[in-house]
């Protein structure tokens, strides 16, 4: 059975938006990998007592990696069922976490909250997830 007859019409816009939150997990490592050159931060040392922008920059990746395993569960749920809006709200999550990155990466910790739009996508994926549950147990 060929996979394209298994998963839902308009599934294609959820594997983009999964191929984009690749790049933005490997921009943000290269801009860690960066950092880690500029301020001389060898492995495995993972924060700086002198450095805080590079705290910054190394907590944003961590951050986002933090949460990334929660976010791949639901948006795969959620775009099983709804590719379309899971893929919208996907893309918000994901843009937010470059915003995120940017605001923080500044040295600033309280700029990190230029990324907190993010929770509409992480959030709604989840109510989507919840959503297919309810209609896989039979009370939606």
């Amino acid at each position: 059975m060929a996979i394209v007859s298994v998963l839902p019409a308009n599934f294609g816009y959820a594997i983009f938006t999964y191929l984009y939150s690749f790049g933005m997990l490997s921009y943000l490592a290269i801009k860690v990998g960066g950092a880690r050159k500029k301020y001389k931060i060898m492995y495995p040392t993972m924060y700086s007592d002198k450095e805080p922008v590079f705290n910054c920059i190394q907590r944003a990746h961590q951050n986002t990696l933090e949460v990334y395993p929660q976010w791949l569960v639901f948006q795969t749920i959620a775009a099983l069922e709804y590719p379309i809006a899971a893929s919208v709200l996907g893309v918000i999550w994901v843009t937010s976490r470059l915003s995120y990155a940017w605001g923080y990466s500044t040295g600033d910790p309280k700029k990190r909250m230029q990324g907190a739009y993010g929770y509409i996508g992480l959030f709604g994926v989840i109510l989507l997830s919840i959503s297919v549950a309810l209609k896989l147990l039979g009370v939606l």
